[in-house]
């Protein structure tokens, strides 16, 4: 009565039959949990009550698909449920709708892997440089890259770009503006900008390497893309954005706009989701969502700093910065946050050579010569990097 107009064979010929995945951890015992992956089913497509849809293909093929259901541990089951790609409509948003969309409202649900389907993955455009390309870019072949942060904030854009050019000259490939500097009165955006990316170029024009200024461009939607282009206009050699004060699909269009530029992208705003027991796990946070949505570098915090992730969270971060995912290139995981030279030798134990290593404080500490400090930064790298060869 209430479908009378409803065509399912029409439906039916739109669906291509192609689904992608997403594994959902579930709080609570079995029947509980089998219910909320029931739940999530609806509420994640039609968002109506299943019993009350025509029969046929939207109960078929629109619902999502209980695929797996197996018990974690005491307390929690791991559900992994299809949904088919037309409902994400060619469009990140709507496909993070469905990944996480209402029932992120709802308690015991942690998202723990995305599995795309190769139709997904087409319509992103996934990282430009990856690995490869940030390597080739910097001219370092094989060992961690040396990334540090501008900072404190409050420095004259004159005191930064004099930070930049310590850092450069001392051996530091990346270096990047801190993540709250923005357009301040202090340093303004385009005046930092210039003076800093200035500072290292006159550096690599001298010492024939290739160190790169990478500002942090995240701003006012109505502002950021034109800060994007100002930036490589102004000399800048990468970008920096915080997609959780931009948005994900700003990254994403950001990455489409082909600028010639890596992006980095820092955790800010959105730990919050990863570090109870549900919301999104920290590997698909920090490791798949930056990769999918354009990112050629990941900054996340390493445990042992000042944030509380652990071990075993950090490891699926840089497991899905490298893993098989289509053709998308893999991209530089970056421990940080607190991270001191100390901290060097573990971090590559742990990690391998496939990684930028952002020490920013710490490189303030070992003494009063910031230029010494960093190459002590690079000789503890490759210190490192022999020893577990």
């Amino acid at each position: 009565m209430f479908f009378a107009d409803f065509d399912p064979i029409r439906l039916e010929n739109q669906l291509s039959g192609n689904r992608f995945r997403v594994t959902y951890r579930l709080f609570g015992d079995e029947a509980e949990t089998r219910n909320k992956a029931a739940d999530i089913c609806a509420e994640q497509t039609v968002e109506f009550p299943v019993r009350l849809l025509p029969c046929g293909v939207i109960q078929e093929k629109i619902v999502g698909n209980l695929e797996q259901f197996e018990q974690q541990n005491e307390t929690s089951w791991l559900a992994t449920i299809s949904y088919a790609d037309e409902i994400a409509a060619g469009e990140l948003t709507q496909f993070l709708n469905i990944v996480f969309g209402n029932i992120s409202i709802k308690q015991g649900i942690q998202v723990v892997a995305i599995q795309p389907s190769q139709g997904i993955l087409e319509q992103l455009p996934g990282p430009r440089f990856g690995i490869a390309g940030v390597r080739q870019l910097v001219g370092v072949p094989t060992r961690p890259l040396l990334f540090t942060a501008l900072k404190p904030m409050g420095l004259s854009a004159q005191n930064l770009a004099w930070l930049a050019e310590q850092f450069a000259e001392g051996g530091i490939d990346i270096i990047k503006d801190d993540h709250g500097l923005s357009d301040q009165c202090f340093a303004p955006f385009e005046e930092r900008v210039l003076r800093c990316a200035a500072a290292v170029h006159e550096v690599n024009t001298r010492t024939k390497r290739n160190a790169i200024y990478v500002p942090n461009i995240t701003a006012p939607i109505e502002l950021f893309f034109d800060r994007a282009v100002r930036a490589k206009e102004l000399g800048a050699g990468g970008l920096m954005v915080t997609p959780g004060l931009v948005g994900w699909d700003a990254l994403r269009r950001l990455a489409q706009m082909q600028l010639g530029l890596p992006i980095i992208a820092h955790p800010a705003f959105i730990g919050s989701y990863a570090i109870n027991s549900q919301g999104i796990s920290c590997r698909v946070l920090f490791g798949t969502l930056m990769r999918i949505t354009g990112a050629d570098a990941t900054i996340f915090p390493n445990y042992g700093g000042r944030f509380p992730l652990s071990r075993e969270d950090c490891r699926e971060i840089v497991t899905a910065s490298r893993e098989k995912l289509g053709t998308l290139p893999a991209i530089f995981p970056c421990p940080a946050g607190g991270m001191e030279l100390k901290n060097i030798r573990e971090m590559v134990q742990n990690y391998g050579n496939d990684m930028l290593i952002l020490i920013g404080s710490g490189l303030f500490s070992h003494s009063n010569n910031l230029i010494d400090n960093c190459r002590v930064f690079l000789e503890e790298i490759e210190n490192s990097c022999s020893s577990t060869n």
